[in-house]
């Protein structure tokens, strides 16, 4: 076994850093989801539901998926645009 196909234990019994920096990453990706979601369902919910009852109508439904596309549209677009900005 080499030196890349295991993390090294730590000294303090502990998790590596790497373990560490994954479970930030899940973390973040975790938080960023949640917030993400939140964004996108009150501001879809906002545009298109116009009055708040037991089930949607035909034209909120659409409307919402709509907004949601555009959302998850628009956010790949800004993701794309930041990862190509930035220094390689």
């Amino acid at each position: 076994m080499d030196a890349f196909s295991s993390p090294r234990p730590s000294s303090s019994g502990g998790p590596s850093n790497e373990e560490m920096m994954d479970q930030v990453r899940t973390q973040l990706a975790h938080a960023y989801a949640e917030e993400f979601f939140a964004t996108v369902r009150d501001k879809c919910f906002a545009k298109c539901i116009t009055k708040p009852g037991s089930s949607l109508s035909g034209s909120e439904a659409s409307c919402v998926s709509r907004c949601v596309d555009r959302y998850i549209e628009a956010t790949g677009v800004v993701s794309r645009a930041v990862l190509n900005a930035s220094p390689r």
